[in-house]
C-alpha cells in the first residue's frame, strides 16, 4: 500500500516505518513541545507513537479500498522520559477479517517506558480514500 501524507505525524515530529512483515517502528525526538507542566514528555505523544505506530504496522496487510482505525488502545507508562529520542516498535498480532489486535513497546534506548495493546477495525476505505 502506498504511502499517504500524514500531516498529524509531521506536526509532532513523528517518523514512522512499515516493515512489510506485520510490523512497524515509529520514533521521535522529544523536545520542548513535548513536554507537559512537570517537564516531562506528555503522555498523550507517548500514545500517538503507539497509535500511528499500530496504524502503520496493519496498512500494508489491507487489501486494496480497505482503511483502518482504532477501536481501543490500552496503554501502560512504566517511566518518564525527559528528552531524547523514543523508539515504538508495533507487531500485529492477530488479523481478522474485520478486526486486528497489536502490540507496541514503547522505549528509550534499552528502557521500556510503556506498552500498548491496540484493537483496530478494518473497513471499507472512504470514497476517494482508497
Amino acid at each position: 500500500m502506498a504511502s499517504r501524507p500524514h500531516p498529524f505525524a509531521d506536526l509532532i515530529g513523528l517518523a514512522v516505518a512499515p516493515d512489510g512483515k506485520g510490523g512497524s517502528t515509529a520514533t521521535l525526538t522529544a523536545e520542548h513541545g513535548h513536554m507537559n507542566p512537570h517537564g516531562v514528555v506528555h503522555g498523550a505523544v507517548i500514545y500517538a507513537l503507539a497509535d500511528t505506530g499500530m496504524g502503520a504496522a496493519l496498512y500494508p496487510s489491507l487489501d486494496a479500498g480497505q482503511a483502518c482505525a482504532t477501536i481501543e488502545i490500552k496503554i501502560s507508562y512504566f517511566r518518564p522520559v525527559a528528552g531524547g529520542e523514543i523508539r515504538c516498535t508495533t507487531q500485529v498480532d492477530n488479523k481478522g477479517r474485520s478486526i486486528a489486535h497489536l502490540t507496541s513497546r514503547i522505549e528509550q534506548g534499552e528502557k521500556l517506558v510503556a506498552l500498548a495493546t491496540g484493537s483496530f477495525a478494518i473497513l471499507a476505505a472512504p470514497p476517494g480514500k482508497a
